[in-house]
């Protein structure tokens, strides 16, 4: 019974089995005619390519082929080419022989012919011929004819222009960087001349400047203007073409050679300046004293307010003691008179000493600046090491002058208060000397007359 049961289930269950297998098995089918369908898709679709891409292969070897040959074409007409050029290039040497000399010697001059027209001040006005000149030289072939004729044409014109007196107007930049048209006269190839004096002129930029400094009894525009007028025949001219007005302006001014001094320089011309007050003031009051001397030697019986008249009325007051003491006091009041008259010349001296040694202090330390400035930069520029060596040179410069006036001022007024210590020491001497004649004189008065010696 239980069998019978069992089978029957398997009979139910199997019925719904079956149909599901079919509906797979038909699904399945479907799909393959679809893969097949695309995959035949895809096959005439690479086919389609491939065709495609041979045919352009085709096409690119086809133009590869013919690139080729043409190159082989255009190798073979190159060479040909260049064997027709060797041949061509060596009759044109035979041809023209010596003319590639000519040339260089003709380029040559027309750089050294272009150069003096960019610096010569004759840029200024003479400037027809300057395109042919770059033309020459510039040219990489053989010049013609009429470049030339225009470079000697060039060169005459540079030549006249180098011998006459023209008036020209010229562009002009002032300190203040304003430019302006001036008028000036160029002097041959040698300078221009305006009102403010020779003009610096500048080729390149096409313009002029004033120098910094002009020469002494420089030309000026008006005074060339009156040359003939005056009769004038000389006038400061610079041969080097303005080289020289150039250094003018490097040359130093006494108050940059002061600066360059330093400290020390300035402490020696103060010395110098203190030195030269005391000398100056020391010596009018020895003239006036002297002065004063003579006059009193003139009237010795009156004292006045001088060296001398002080000597007499120490004489006068004192002159009732002995020689000795008399001689004494003299002695005192000249050796007050002395000190009054040599007041201020220790001084002199002492700056007189002073000044030269200050001037090697001043040198030692310029060259201790240059070592440094050596050892910092080497010794390759001497622009750099000119602030020390400036500095060591200027202030033994000045440490001289300073000593070497000082020095005979010191010796001067030494020997005037000399010369008035001598005329004092003589005066008292004599004072002293007619004091003991008086006292001789006195003493032979009062002796006492002795018997024996009346008979």
């Amino acid at each position: 019974m239980k069998l019978k049961a069992l089978a029957i289930a398997l009979c139910m269950a199997s019925v719904p089995f079956t149909a599901s297998a079919e509906s797979v098995v038909q699904q399945a089918k479907q799909e393959n005619v679809a893969q097949q369908q695309h995959n035949a898709q895809r096959e005439a679709g690479f086919n389609q390519s491939t065709q495609k891409i041979r045919s352009e292969r085709d096409a690119l070897l086809a133009q590869r082929n013919a690139l080729k040959q043409q190159t082989e074409t255009l190798s073979q007409s190159f060479s040909k080419n260049e064997a027709e050029l060797a041949k061509l290039e060596q009759q044109l040497q035979l041809d023209s022989g010596s003319l590639g000399e000519l040339f260089g010697v003709v380029r040559q001059t027309a750089k050294d012919l272009k150069a003096e027209q960019g610096y010569a001040v004759t840029g200024v006005d003479v400037t027809q011929y300057v395109p042919v000149v770059n033309q020459i030289v510039d040219a990489k072939a053989l010049p013609s004819m009429t470049q030339l004729n225009g470079l000697w044409q060039a060169m005459e014109a540079q030549i006249i222009a180098s011998g006459e007196l023209a008036k020209v107007k010229v562009p002009f930049i002032n300190g203040e960087g304003e430019q302006s048209t001036e008028d000036a006269l160029r002097l041959g190839a040698l300078g221009l001349v305006a009102q403010q004096g020779y003009l610096k002129w500048d080729g390149a930029r096409h313009i002029s400047m004033a120098y910094q400094q002009q020469p002494e009894n420089g030309p000026q525009l008006a005074d060339l203007a009156n040359i003939a007028a005056e009769g004038k025949e000389t006038i400061a001219l610079d041969p080097s073409r303005g080289v020289m007005l150039d250094q003018l302006d490097n040359a130093p001014t006494l108050e940059d050679r002061l600066t360059a001094g330093g400290v020390v320089g300035k402490i020696i011309l103060l010395l110098l300046a203190i030195g030269a007050g005391i000398a100056i003031f020391r010596g009018v009051k020895l003239a006036t004293i002297k002065q004063q001397i003579k006059k009193q030697l003139k009237n010795p019986d009156q004292a006045g307010n001088n060296p001398l008249g002080r000597v007499l009325a120490v004489y006068n007051k004192e002159q009732n003691r002995s020689v000795e003491a008399l001689e004494l006091r003299l002695l005192e009041a000249i050796v007050d008179e002395q000190q009054g008259l040599e007041k201020g010349l220790s001084m002199l001296k002492l700056f007189a000493a002073l000044a030269p040694m200050l001037g090697l202090l001043g040198t030692v330390t310029g060259m201790i600046e240059t070592f440094q400035v050596i050892t910092q930069f080497g010794n390759g520029d001497p622009k750099v090491m000119a602030g020390g060596i400036s500095m060591a040179l200027v202030t033994t410069v000045l440490g001289l002058i300073a000593a070497m006036p000082l020095l005979l001022a010191h010796n001067v007024l030494s020997t005037q208060a000399e010369n008035i210590r001598s005329i004092l020491e003589k005066q008292g001497i004599s004072l002293v000397a007619e004091q003991a004649e008086k006292n001789d004189e006195k003493k032979a008065t009062n002796k006492p007359v002795v018997a024996g010696q009346a008979a």
